[in-house]
């Protein structure tokens, strides 16, 4: 079976889409582990924060 031009061309567009779709899907993957690592620093900053505030007594 000879393939034609149309199927040549979307088999191509597929394989660009996929392409695009695991570079994506990395990009998010990338995005969310730096997501998780501000939050984790922003708690880490507002606990010892509360804890100063919290442990020293007001004159």
């Amino acid at each position: 079976m000879r393939l034609s031009i149309i199927q040549v061309i979307a088999a191509l567009v597929a394989a660009v889409c996929v392409v695009i779709a695991f570079i994506a899907a990395g990009v998010g993957l990338i995005s969310t582990i730096f997501m998780l690592l501000a939050l984790a620093a922003l708690g880490f900053i507002a606990w010892t924060a509360i804890r100063r505030a919290v442990g020293q007594p007001r004159p």
